[in-house]
């Protein structure tokens, strides 16, 4: 099949370790080129929800994951490259540090030939900035190192003392202070979400002004980008309409399942559990995950609604993901012992828990056809529904079971639609 080829500037931001504020960096580097009239779009490595919202708002574009195991390296290759055909500049978050994982943010580099721009934690080093640096730039030879930027620097004496002991084949790209209220809050799956914060455009363009000041701010060298040019999907969802529980309460949701759901025809329309919300018109419901912990009380209050989800469970197709099992479950209690009477529909009940249950990329067999995931999660349900399957995580180890009750799929994994387009169409269909 031919390949189509794309140029356009494209930039790995990459780190030693989690927690070095690439996020902030990113959001900062695609808020500052925005401003400027360009068109940004940010990818985030992993299975990662909650960064790529943040990227989003920064951007004004939709972000989406990349993984070379969950989506599939000629997916990947193909939404990148399909980016480059509009983009002035394509960012790639990179994920935990630099060369960790099966699929590292310099995996990511070396296949799509994109160079790594490093962000270094530099709030308790000097020189030593220097020497991670010059492991990060020579530890693989496949991958090409575009820069180094120094994170919460102490002042401008501090940056320059950075920049100069650095090796003079590494480019200093520039530096963001600490203690400058950038710095993102965070809860038990990572960041807070963007839209729970009301002052977000603000920090944005407060970061976007402190890198024009501090930052070598330019567009780097186009790079090539190609894929093979993919066949359409068949519209085995032609008029079906799928209602999807979209708010703070069910919002981990990727972009790239929404696409591949329209692509197959389907018809989708987004209803607010969290804001009293009735359950629309539909032929199948989708229940994603996010923080149903945390809004309890107000799923509890929409009797309404839970009753036309247990009535939709009788004879129509649902597939509930993590948080949308939990809501659909007898109860679901808090890591205070808070419980609240949710949906009944599964003969289940789910506790939060004070550390993480289960972590990890993972597939399941649904007879011979295969689906792949993610699963991040800290509550432990106890069910008596059937088991269909046992997903196996990517290190070869099983994971939590897949449930099911008539036509509803329940599971704590976040699928990955594209990986197998014609599966998914056949759990909203209810042909399992």
């Amino acid at each position: 099949m031919p390949k189509q080829q794309h140029l356009c500037p494209a930039l790995v931001v990459a780190a030693p370790s989690s927690g070095s504020g690439k996020t902030t960096v990113v959001a900062a580097i695609a808020r500052y080129f925005t401003n400027l009239g360009k068109t940004v779009r940010v990818f985030k490595t992993g299975p990662d929800f909650i960064d790529p919202n943040f990227l989003a708002f920064a951007s004004g574009q939709p972000v989406y994951q990349l993984d070379f195991w969950m989506c599939g390296e000629a997916h990947c290759k193909a939404l990148v490259a399909e980016a480059a055909q509009q983009a002035d500049l394509i960012l790639i978050e990179g994920v935990m540090g630099m060369f960790d994982g099966q699929c590292s943010s310099a995996d990511i580099a070396a296949v799509l030939g994109i160079p790594v721009l490093a962000v270094i934690d530099a709030a308790a080093m000097a020189q030593t900035f220097a020497a991670i640096a010059f492991g990060l730039s020579h530890y693989r030879q496949d991958v090409a190192m575009y820069g180094v930027f120094a994170n919460r620097v102490g002042s401008a004496g501090h940056a320059q003392m950075l920049k100069d002991a650095l090796a003079d084949s590494l480019t200093f790209c520039g530096y963001l202070q600490k203690n400058s209220g950038l710095t993102l809050p965070e809860r038990h799956l990572g960041l807070v979400q963007a839209e729970e914060l009301a002052d977000l455009d603000q920090r944005l363009d407060l970061a976007a002004a402190m890198l024009a000041e501090t930052a070598k701010l330019k567009l780097p060298p186009p790079v090539a980008l190609q894929a093979p040019q993919a066949e359409p999907l068949p519209l085995l969802l032609v008029n079906c309409t799928i209602a999807i529980a979209r708010d703070k309460a069910f919002s981990f949701i990727y972009q790239a399942n929404l696409d591949v759901l329209q692509q197959l025809g389907a018809h989708l329309v987004f209803f607010s559990p969290i804001a009293g919300d009735e359950l629309p018109l539909c032929d199948a419901l989708y229940l994603p995950g996010g923080y149903p912990e945390l809004h309890l009380q107000a799923l509890q209050a929409n009797q309404v609604l839970m009753q036309q989800i247990r009535l939709h469970a009788q004879s129509k197709p649902i597939l509930a993901e993590c948080g949308g099992m939990l809501y659909l479950n007898r109860s679901l209690s808090d890591v205070d012992g808070v419980s609240a009477e949710l949906c009944g529909v599964l003969d289940a009940t789910a506790q939060m828990q004070d550390r993480l249950c289960a972590l990890g990329l993972v597939e399941a067999d649904f007879s011979g056809q295969k689906l792949r995931g993610h699963s991040f999660h800290y509550s432990k349900t106890q069910s008596q529904q059937w088991v269909l399957c046992t997903p196996i995580a990517q290190s070869g180890r099983e994971m939590d079971p897949v449930w099911q009750q008539e036509k509803l799929i329940a599971s704590y994994i976040h699928w990955y639609f594209p990986y197998n387009p014609q599966l998914v169409a056949s759990i909203f269909k209810g042909e399992l």
